[in-house]
């Protein structure tokens, strides 16, 4: 049985279990509507504990102006990102599927596929800044072809340039780089200066690190339908356009002059490499700030000699794309209450409840953004980078590990000395027919 007949079958079952055993209260998952019916009535919603740690009063103001405009009450129950999409297939099978919930911004197609997920398109226009949500987040909630949409933004995380400042000033290199040309003269005089110092990268980057390279092959190409598009019922490839292989060139100059990251491995250790104290820079989300300085993995003294940027792009105030990982908020289709599902994710998304959270993480609308690079001055790096072009993976439930793997093997190969064109057709040939079945 090859992936694709394999992905349809399992997505029948969920689909066919889940419609069976669902309530005569169920909306069928056609169309969302927006309730505010629900006087002795309660919905359930799964959040993920990020939410309870980081910001449960958004939780419970959410909650409390829910119940005062319905009249109905708000159980939320907590979960973890482990193990949780078997958790969420297992409800969907019994009809023990939540009202709403959350979900990963890459997990999010397998089940806009199968029709999981209620259809809200036609209420869009009624959550607040729906036409200001941030880009590749908003894109991972809709239909591959970006017609229709399945899931809500919730909140984002981007990668930056995390860099040891007092190396760069050491270096002469006093004011943070604003294109990728003044980057490669920072990096230059970094480079030399620290000359004697082993295995020295002044900025690492790992062969392999796949959403370095197709970031800077974003920012030649653009960001719609990086990697693969689709068209009509077919998806085909992006990667052999020759935009893209030249700024995947840019990016390979930049590791062959300043990284000794090696050409088979990936960006997985690279916080607990730069607390070595022979690297200068790495590109990564915004958290790992914290994991380099890590007082038990990492190295404390270099909490106050880190700084971020958003990673330089062509030209000034144009940063480098970045990979916007997140979560999404959906209902499911089975739900028991899927009207009132809707109506807390539209109050929970409102723009009061997203200015709060914005204290803690990147809110899920670019009009919302400088309240987060407010509240601390570490948050300006990751904001820059979520108000500017982002990207996201191809989306499809037949994106997996493989596809991925096929990226690792072609960058590389490509940093081994390998030719761009060459590697990344190869890549290409391997995921157009992945993505196709």
């Amino acid at each position: 049985m090859n992936r694709k007949i394999a992905a349809v079958a399992a997505i029948a079952t969920v689909l066919v279990a889940s419609a069976c055993s669902s309530s005569s209260s169920s909306s069928g998952g056609d169309k969302a509507t927006l309730s505010k019916d629900g006087k002795g009535k309660k919905i359930t919603v799964w959040l993920m504990q990020d939410a309870q740690k980081g910001w449960p009063e958004v939780v419970d103001a959410a909650k409390k102006q829910f119940t005062e405009q319905t009249g109905a009450e708000v159980d939320v129950q907590w979960q973890t990102w482990t193990n949780y999409t078997t958790k969420l297939d297992t409800a969907l099978l019994s009809g023990n599927a939540p009202d709403a919930l959350e979900i990963g911004n890459t997990q999010a197609a397998k089940y806009i596929e199968a029709g999981s997920f209620v259809d809200l398109t036609s209420v869009k226009s009624q959550f607040d800044n729906s036409d200001k949500w941030l880009d590749s987040v908003a894109a991972s909630g809709q239909s591959a072809d970006g017609s229709k949409t399945y899931a809500v933004p919730y909140y984002a995380g981007a990668r930056v340039l995390i860099y040891r400042k007092d190396l760069f000033d050491a270096a002469g290199v006093t004011q943070a780089p604003t294109t990728i040309e003044e980057l490669k003269a920072a990096l230059t005089k970094v480079k030399a200066a620290n000359a004697n110092v082993p295995n020295f990268s002044a900025l690492y980057m790992p062969g392999q690190n796949w959403y370095s390279a197709v970031s800077f092959g974003a920012g030649q190409f653009g960001v719609k339908g990086i990697i693969a598009k689709k068209d009509g019922d077919k998806w085909t490839g992006n990667l052999t356009d020759p935009k893209f292989i030249e700024g995947v060139k840019t990016w390979n100059d930049l590791q062959k002059e300043y990284s000794v990251g090696g050409t088979t491995t990936d960006e997985a250790t690279q916080d607990a490499q730069m607390s070595k104290g022979n690297i200068a820079a790495i590109i990564g989300n915004g958290w790992e700030v914290s994991a380099v300085a890590d007082p038990k993995t990492g190295d404390p003294a270099l909490k106050d000699k880190l700084a971020t940027i958003a990673l330089p792009g062509l030209a000034a105030g144009t940063p480098t794309p970045a990979f916007l990982g997140g979560s999404d908020l959906a209902v499911p289709s089975k739900a028991a209450n899927p009207g009132l599902g809707a109506t807390f994710l539209q109050i929970y998304t409102n723009t009061a409840q997203q200015t709060a959270l914005a204290k803690h993480a990147i809110p899920n609308a670019k009009n919302l953004v400088a309240a987060y690079k407010q509240a601390d001055p570490a948050n300006k790096a990751t904001g820059e980078a979520a108000e500017g072009l982002t990207w996201f993976i191809p989306n499809s439930p037949l994106w997996s590990g493989a596809d991925e793997t096929a990226l690792k093997n072609a960058f590389g190969a490509i940093a081994a000395g390998g030719d761009p064109a060459t590697e990344l057709k190869k890549a290409q040939e391997t995921l157009v027919k992945d993505l196709n079945g």
